[in-house]
Formats: C-alpha cells, structure tokens, sequence
C-alpha cells in the first residue's frame, strides 16, 4: 500500500469550475492586472537604481519589496493563466512544492523588508542623532541581505520536510499550491513537518511584535511635537497603510485555510485566497509613488524629460 502511495506525482487544483464562459474575460483581467503589477512595481525599482538622491536606506528597502512583489507574483500569475485557458487544473507535486516555496518565501520577506522599514522609520525620527551611524551603507547591505536570505532558508527547510511525506490524495482545495495543504494530504504527519512551521509562525509572529513596538514608539514620539507628525505623515504614513493591507490580506487567506467554508461562493473563497498576490503588489508601489515626494518627483521628472525628447 505504501508503494502505491508514494508514486503520486500530479495534484489537482479547485476553485476554476464554475467560470464557464467568463474564462477568456477573466484571462485578459488577469493578464492585464499582473501587467499592471510588472508596470509599477518595475517603475519604482529602475527609478530607485537610477537616481542617486534616492540611494538612502527607506528607498533601498522600498526597491526590495518592489523586487520581492515580482518574484512572488510571478510563483501565481503564470500557472493561473494557464489554468484559466486549460479545462484540467492540475500541477506536478515537484511543481506544487516550488509554487508553495516561492510564495512562502515571498511573503515571509515582505514581512521582513516590513520591519526593517518599520526599524528606519523608528531610528530616523525616534533616534535622528545617531541615524547615519546606525544606517550606514555596510549594514543596510547586511539588513537587506538577510531579509532574503532568511526567509528563503526557513521556508526552504519547511518545503524539504514537506517533500519527505508520502502522499496519501492528490487534491488541493485551492487555486493554488502551499505547503499546509500539502501537508494535509500525507499520510502521516512527522515531528518535523510539525516543528518547522510551528517555528517559522513564531518567528515571522516576532517580526509583527516588532514592528508594532516600532510604531508604537513612533506614534508616541510624533505626538509630541507639530514637526514630527508632519514627518510622520509623509514617511510613516505610506508604509503603515501597505503595512496594515498586508497583514488583512494574510489574514483573510489564513482564515479562507483555517476555517474555509462550504457556505461561502466559490468565487468568494477565490477571492481571499488571491488578495495577497493581488492588492498588495499594486498598492505598495502606488501607495509609495504617489505619497513619498522624492520618489513622486523622481519619477515625474523621468516622464517630462522623456516626453519632451519625442
């Protein structure tokens, strides 16, 4: 019996039965919404690299989340447009363990990148005289070095120990892969499938203490003076609102995983299945662009000169 188990090499994915004749309509909405992700997002990573007065930890960190909002994307929008033009909805175990490493370790980044956003923002108005000691180049390199390298590792650990469970069913009740619904289909559950991620949700839990003891300090600190609530409002405010979009999309997915139910509409079970790989990877760069005014003016000033060329 074990043999037969263990030779399951392709899963089936739910959630695209219902869409019938809204299939090319939703491909092209979809096509145009992860062009639209590929636009803003690479729009405020070359406007990074290219200016020089936006070489400063905040924008480098900002870069980086536009960078991780493409990878992760990029692990969901090309098998779900496959899918929707495709009446089989099925993905190879070595595939479904990849889609699940990749949008783990992306969102586990951009929690990371988060905080340490949340720790420059803290630094920079709660501690300005030892900001440039603190900030420097060489530990902003490290920061943001470890923001990928960590979460790829622990992820990366959680993913091989989901890989060693022999496989008991071949369904995943999702548009997409991720490694508990996997790990609900084996036929055991090992010590180190339960650990691994037990201690990845602790770490990552660490990370959201952290960053509310950030801007806990940061609230308290702005309030005291005119001066620091202005500063707050230009700097603070967009990464608390991408902050507080992230954490309810994550959420909402936890809960749709957690406590899924057949009450709800198919399509409203895809929706908050989707919303983390879909508002988030927008609204940041946005949020971002439109909010911070070197980076508005950065890229303003890019498009008048490029217009006047022609």
């Amino acid at each position: 019996m074990m043999d037969n188990v263990s030779v399951i090499t392709m899963l089936t994915l739910s959630g695209l039965g219902g869409i019938g004749n809204y299939r090319v309509t939703l491909f092209a909405l979809t096509l145009l919404c992860y062009c639209v992700i590929w636009l803003v997002n690479v729009t405020i990573i070359v406007t990074v690299i290219v200016d020089k007065n936006l070489h400063e930890p905040m924008y480098i960190f900002l870069c980086n989340l536009c960078i991780n909002a493409l990878y992760g994307t990029a692990g969901f929008y090309p098998k779900f447009l496959s899918d929707l033009l495709s009446h089989t909805h099925v993905i190879s175990y070595a595939g479904c363990l990849l889609q699940g490493f990749v949008l783990h370790s992306s969102l586990a980044a951009d929690l990371s990148l988060l905080a340490l956003m949340a720790y420059d923002r803290y630094v920079a108005i709660c501690r300005p005289l030892v900001y440039h000691s603190v900030m420097t180049k060489q530990k902003v390199c490290v920061f943001v070095f470890l923001a990928w390298l960590v979460p790829l590792y622990l992820v990366f650990v959680g993913s091989i120990t989901t890989s060693m469970s022999r496989l008991c069913g071949s369904h995943i009740p999702k548009i997409y892969c991720v490694n508990w619904l996997v790990s609900r289909i084996a036929c055991t559950a090992s010590i180190a499938s339960i650990a691994v991620p037990a201690f990845n949700y602790t770490f990552y839990i660490g990370h959201l203490l952290f960053i509310g003891w950030s801007y806990a300090n940061l609230i308290r600190t702005c309030l005291t003076s005119r001066e620091g609530r202005t500063k707050f409002m230009h700097t603070c405010l967009p990464h608390f609102i991408c902050l507080v979009t992230f954490a309810v999309c994550v959420l909402f997915d936890l809960l749709y995983m957690r406590f899924s139910s057949s009450d709800l509409s198919e399509s409203v079970q895809n929706f908050m299945a989707i919303e983390f790989i879909v508002i988030p990877p927008i609204m940041n760069p946005l949020m971002y662009g439109l909010k911070l005014t070197k980076v508005r003016n950065s890229i303003t000033q890019f498009m008048l000169l490029n217009v006047f060329k022609f």
